[in-house]
């Protein structure tokens, strides 16, 4: 059927539109740019809002910048924050307002060491809390006053650690979780779904990081805030303090508003009276760019990013909350980097308990290659255990934080029995299977003595002949060394660099640092980080994949996941990541998530 002639005009006039919106947008980009970075005056105080869930990495989109999006704070962009602030002489002092962030403890010693980093630039650091619980203080006392309003409290009264289990649950609806594990003293991850309470190593281990970390916030108060170690045990036994008896103690440095707390800064920046405190809040200053501050400049250093559980698949953000690391998206970054000449050393951030051994091979394969290249250094964030230990065993070097959690070498597989729920339901089903073992994953049968040891010899494969080897070669032991140490076993940073697992105490900085030396690059000259991969523009979200039609969906299922109870989305993320992986696939998973309060 031929056009008719109104139809190729419409047709030609809607492409000039397409073409002028496209390039108006780009043009509003830079002028979004140019007009919108901020203006930073002499002697500002840079507030910094740390809180909220805090993601390790985020994107920004300078498209949807220009379009008056914002994007959410990650902790390595308040990172970068702090970095910029140490060295941009418009910029006298930082105020950090923390209020319950959303990070571990790991993260917690990497923001603490970044703070203490600026204040060598002599810059005071100020930290104010309106509630300060044990991490918010922890962060806090690596700051060089601490404020807290009247009406405020100090809840610094010990570590709680809290392990869920769903057995109870799962005995209602009927089901059973018919599992195998390897490392059955410490690899309890099936314990969630297969006991009502700790075993004898989960409870072993969970005791052993609360030492670690109790001694970690005692010696920090100590250390800052001037007290006896013996007195810090009776300090949070009493607890909590309100503002008043926290600032007698000397815990605090004032019970002071926010207002207040300016002024306190006025004095201590030289203000006159009658001037106003300037401010800049770290929303405006990530405006500020790092290449106009002379930072992230020279040879290229790739910051690949391993956040959450590990799936086969593309990295995405769970519905439940929480981050998930796809190998298909990993595996991609990491080749491209290492093909890429220009750059010169890779940084794999890992901040993942595990998920799937098989995407955690592939991405082992790839390092392996990639380490073949190029210096390869793996940074550990709150957690690198099992799948995330992993990837990480090949790397050059390994640097961990204090009280990152890591190990959990050991590995499990198994599936739910379904039967008492059909039951329950009414529902019946019938099998008609050809093969012995072909009725391996039936959901309303438990193994059967071939299918259990058919199980069994996979796991041990993936165990003695992959895992355990693979730590092995790359941290230079036996098998026998490694096998004493794993078993599922999790230890923190210190316990992990005291047994060979890490090599050093640090964050991505320290990590970069490494490979520097190891790229043989200069000591004293910055590197540029690059992300890889790259982040996805809006453009390609919109139109260059199948994402930009789930797009809308996913926003609906996580606005309706978010009113659910912490716990529940909790429980959900598990059940979303075993629904991305194939039936069969073995897991490395840390052996518990841990709420530690």
């Amino acid at each position: 059927m031929a056009t008719s002639k109104t139809a190729k005009v419409l047709l030609i006039l809607g492409g000039f539109a397409f073409v002028f919106f496209i390039v108006g947008i780009i043009a509003l980009i830079f002028l979004a740019d140019r007009i919108g970075r901020p203006s930073v005056p002499n002697n500002s105080v840079l507030v910094l809002n740390v809180s909220g869930s805090m993601p390790d990495y985020v994107a920004e989109d300078p498209i949807m910048k220009a379009l008056g999006g914002g994007s959410q704070q990650s902790f390595t962009g308040l990172l970068t924050q702090l970095r910029k602030a140490k060295v941009d002489d418009r910029i006298g002092a930082v105020l950090l307002d923390i209020k319950s962030p959303g990070m571990g403890w790991g993260k917690a010693d990497e923001l603490r060491d970044a703070i203490k980093d600026l204040r060598t630039s002599g810059k005071p650091v100020y930290a104010f809390m309106e509630l300060g619980m044990n991490r918010d203080y922890y962060i806090a006392t690596a700051a060089e006053k601490i404020f807290v309003p009247p009406p405020g409290d100090l809840w610094i009264n010990g570590f709680a650690a809290e392990a869920t289990f769903y057995k109870g649950s799962l005995d209602k609806l009927g089901v059973e979780a018919d599992v195998i594990q390897i490392g059955p003293k410490y690899k309890n991850a099936p314990d969630q779904y297969t006991r009502k309470e700790m075993g004898e190593g989960q409870r072993e281990v969970i005791n052993a990081v609360l030492d670690e970390y109790m001694s970690r916030i005692t010696a920090a108060v100590s250390e800052t805030r001037g007290k006896d170690p013996g007195e810090i045990m009776t300090i949070i036994d009493n607890a909590p303090y309100n503002a008043v008896q926290a600032n007698e103690m000397g815990l605090i440095d004032g019970a002071l508003y926010r207002d207040q707390v300016f002024d306190e800064l006025k004095t201590r920046l030289g203000y006159r009276e009658e001037e106003d405190l300037r401010t800049i809040n770290g929303s405006k200053y990530r405006d500020v760019s790092s290449d106009s501050l002379s930072l992230n400049n020279g040879e290229r250093v790739a910051i690949i990013f391993a956040s959450g559980a590990i799936t086969t698949g593309s990295s995405s953000d769970g519905v439940f909350g929480g981050q998930m690391a796809g190998s298909d998206t990993i595996v991609k970054a990491v080749n491209d980097a290492a093909n890429d000449n220009g750059v010169k050393a890779i940084v794999l951030r890992v901040d993942s308990g595990g998920g799937s051994a098989l995407a955690s091979d592939l991405m082992w394969h790839a390092l392996e290659n990639a380490k073949a290249k190029k210096p390869v250094v793996v940074s550990m964030g709150d957690y690198a255990a099992s799948g995330g230990y992993y990837i990480a065993c090949n790397a050059n070097k390994i640097v961990a934080e204090p009280s990152t959690l890591t190990g959990s070498i050991g590995v499990f597989v198994g599936k739910p029995v379904l039967a008492g729920m059909y039951d329950w339901l009414g529902i019946t089903n019938e099998y008609v299977t050809r093969g012995k073992n072909s009725g391996i994953f039936k959901a309303t049968e438990k193994w059967n003595e071939d299918e259990r040891g058919k199980m069994m010899e996979q796991a041990n494969t993936i165990y003695f002949n992959n895992f355990v080897p693979k730590v092995a070669k790359g941290r230079n032991m036996t098998d026998e060394q490694v096998n004493t140490l794993g078993q599922g076993r999790v230890w923190t940073g210190t316990q992990a660099k005291a047994n060979g697992l890490v090599d050093e105490i640090g964050g991505l900085e320290r990590a970069i640092e490494i490979a520097k030396e190891l790229a043989n690059l200069p000591a004293d000259k910055d590197v540029r980080r690059v992300v890889f991969p790259a982040p996805q523009p809006l453009f390609q979200r919109w139109f260059g994949s199948e994402d930009a039609t789930l797009s809308s969906d996913l926003k609906a299922k996580k606005a309706i996941a978010d009113t659910l109870p912490a716990d529940v989305r909790r429980s959900l993320r598990y059940s979303e990541m075993f629904e991305r992986m194939s039936p069969g696939e073995a897991f490395m998973l840390m052996p518990f998530e841990l709420t530690i309060k």
